[in-house]
């Protein structure tokens, strides 16, 4: 994936005005950008003038990640190598979300991210080690479902 990523520039640059290209390489921005913990929780779903669609699951996923479209797309585009993004929508879109973790599900290895309050995994993406972000957030999984049972 990384191979890729670093090739993003250079497709960009070398597609022109090919909106599927464009959309393609958002996409695949939006996936490395996002990460694991965001990946189930916001789906891009199109680019539109510059703006690029976010499914959400709802209202709560809509207003935290609204808060965080600043450094979003300033990471989207840093990876794309040039300002094709200029605006996240972010819209409440459950069944996007629904096919996106059930097509997800079988490359996971972490605990799944959909029974973890959304702070946590927020604050998970902070975490750049991968081991480590993993840990904490089995540990917050682990910590929840012993609250629920009690």
């Amino acid at each position: 994936m990384d191979s890729l990523l670093k090739t993003l520039p250079a497709i960009l640059k070398a597609a022109g005005d090919s909106s599927e290209v464009i959309e393609a390489a958002c996409f695949a921005a939006w996936k490395h950008v996002a990460g694991d913990g965001l990946r189930g929780n916001a789906v891009p779903i199109r680019l539109n003038d510059r703006t690029l669609v976010v499914a959400v699951a709802d209202a709560t996923w809509q207003k935290q990640m609204q808060s965080l479209s600043g450094q979003l797309l300033f990471r989207l585009n840093s990876t794309l190598g040039q300002p094709v993004v200029t605006f996240l929508e972010f819209r409440e879109d459950p069944e996007a979300i629904a096919r996106e973790r059930k097509a997800f599900a079988p490359a996971r290895t972490d605990q799944s991210s959909a029974s973890i309050p959304v702070e946590l995994v927020l604050a998970a993406e902070g975490i750049h080690d991968e081991d480590l972000r993993r840990a904490f957030l089995g540990a917050a999984t682990s910590c929840i479902k012993r609250v629920e049972k009690s």
